[in-house]
């Protein structure tokens, strides 16, 4: 089990598979009701004409690149053009199940999401 603060990840350079860098987090986005961080905010430094604008992105979908101290990401830079995310102006003040479920589904990881809505669900009953 690999164990980091939130704190030290918030700078860490995100990479995908083929070295090129993709942004850097910027913050997380936290169900402080259940407990649990529901997504990274990615910042991808205004590429592709989409400066003004942070990506939301599940913990589920990196993977941590220990040697390098970098996050590694799954997808390459066209694809970013079309995920979730917000302005950088106006960030979400509170979680919408809707949204958060389509960052979830973008990067394939609507079982993550499922089961721990699954989980929210069985604690409030």
């Amino acid at each position: 089990m690999l164990t980091l603060s939130t704190t030290s990840l918030i700078g860490t350079d995100v990479r995908n598979n083929a070295g090129e860098t993709l942004g850097d987090i910027k913050d997380f986005m936290l169900d402080v009701d259940n407990g649990r961080v529901l997504y990274a905010v990615l910042d991808f430094g205004g590429f592709l004409g989409i400066g003004d604008k942070y990506f939301a992105v599940p913990l589920e979908a990196f993977r941590a690149d220990t040697q390098s101290e970098k996050l590694v990401l799954d997808m390459d830079k066209a694809r970013l053009e079309n995920a979730p995310g917000f302005d950088k102006n106006n960030w979400p003040a509170t979680a919408n199940d809707t949204f958060v479920e389509s960052v979830y589904d973008f990067y394939g990881q609507r079982e993550a999401w499922t089961r721990s809505t699954q989980t929210r669900q069985t604690v409030l009953n």
